[in-house]
């Protein structure tokens, strides 16, 4: 299964590199570098067809919703997991008294 992110991860990796090399050609465009140009074009084609093969592989994940809230308000993905164990433990804890208060 991580493989199958790594394979993602990878091509998402070339793309987004292809991107900001491509942003510096544009930026500093010189009619001599239209091949050059031409050339990051069509990686960038490739590369969001190297991405969408990735999508097959990946078509059963599925990914909460909250996920996608966190990265919307600009915060890191990996806290939603962190706050869910958190959250997990304080009610195992809270279980775990009402348990011990039955016995």
């Amino acid at each position: 299964m991580a493989e199958k992110f790594d394979n993602l991860e990878e091509h998402l990796e070339k793309f987004i590199e292809n991107i900001r090399q491509l942003g510096i050609i544009v930026s500093d465009f010189q009619p001599s570098s239209q091949a050059v140009l031409n050339q990051k074009l069509n990686f960038m084609i490739s590369g969001l067809q190297d991405i969408d093969k990735c999508q097959k592989q990946l078509h059963d994940i599925n990914v909460p919703l909250e996920v996608f809230e966190y990265i919307d308000q600009g915060r890191n993905p990996q806290l939603y997991t962190k706050e869910c164990l958190e959250r997990a433990l304080a009610r195992n804890e809270q279980v775990k008294g009402k348990i011990d208060t039955m016995t």
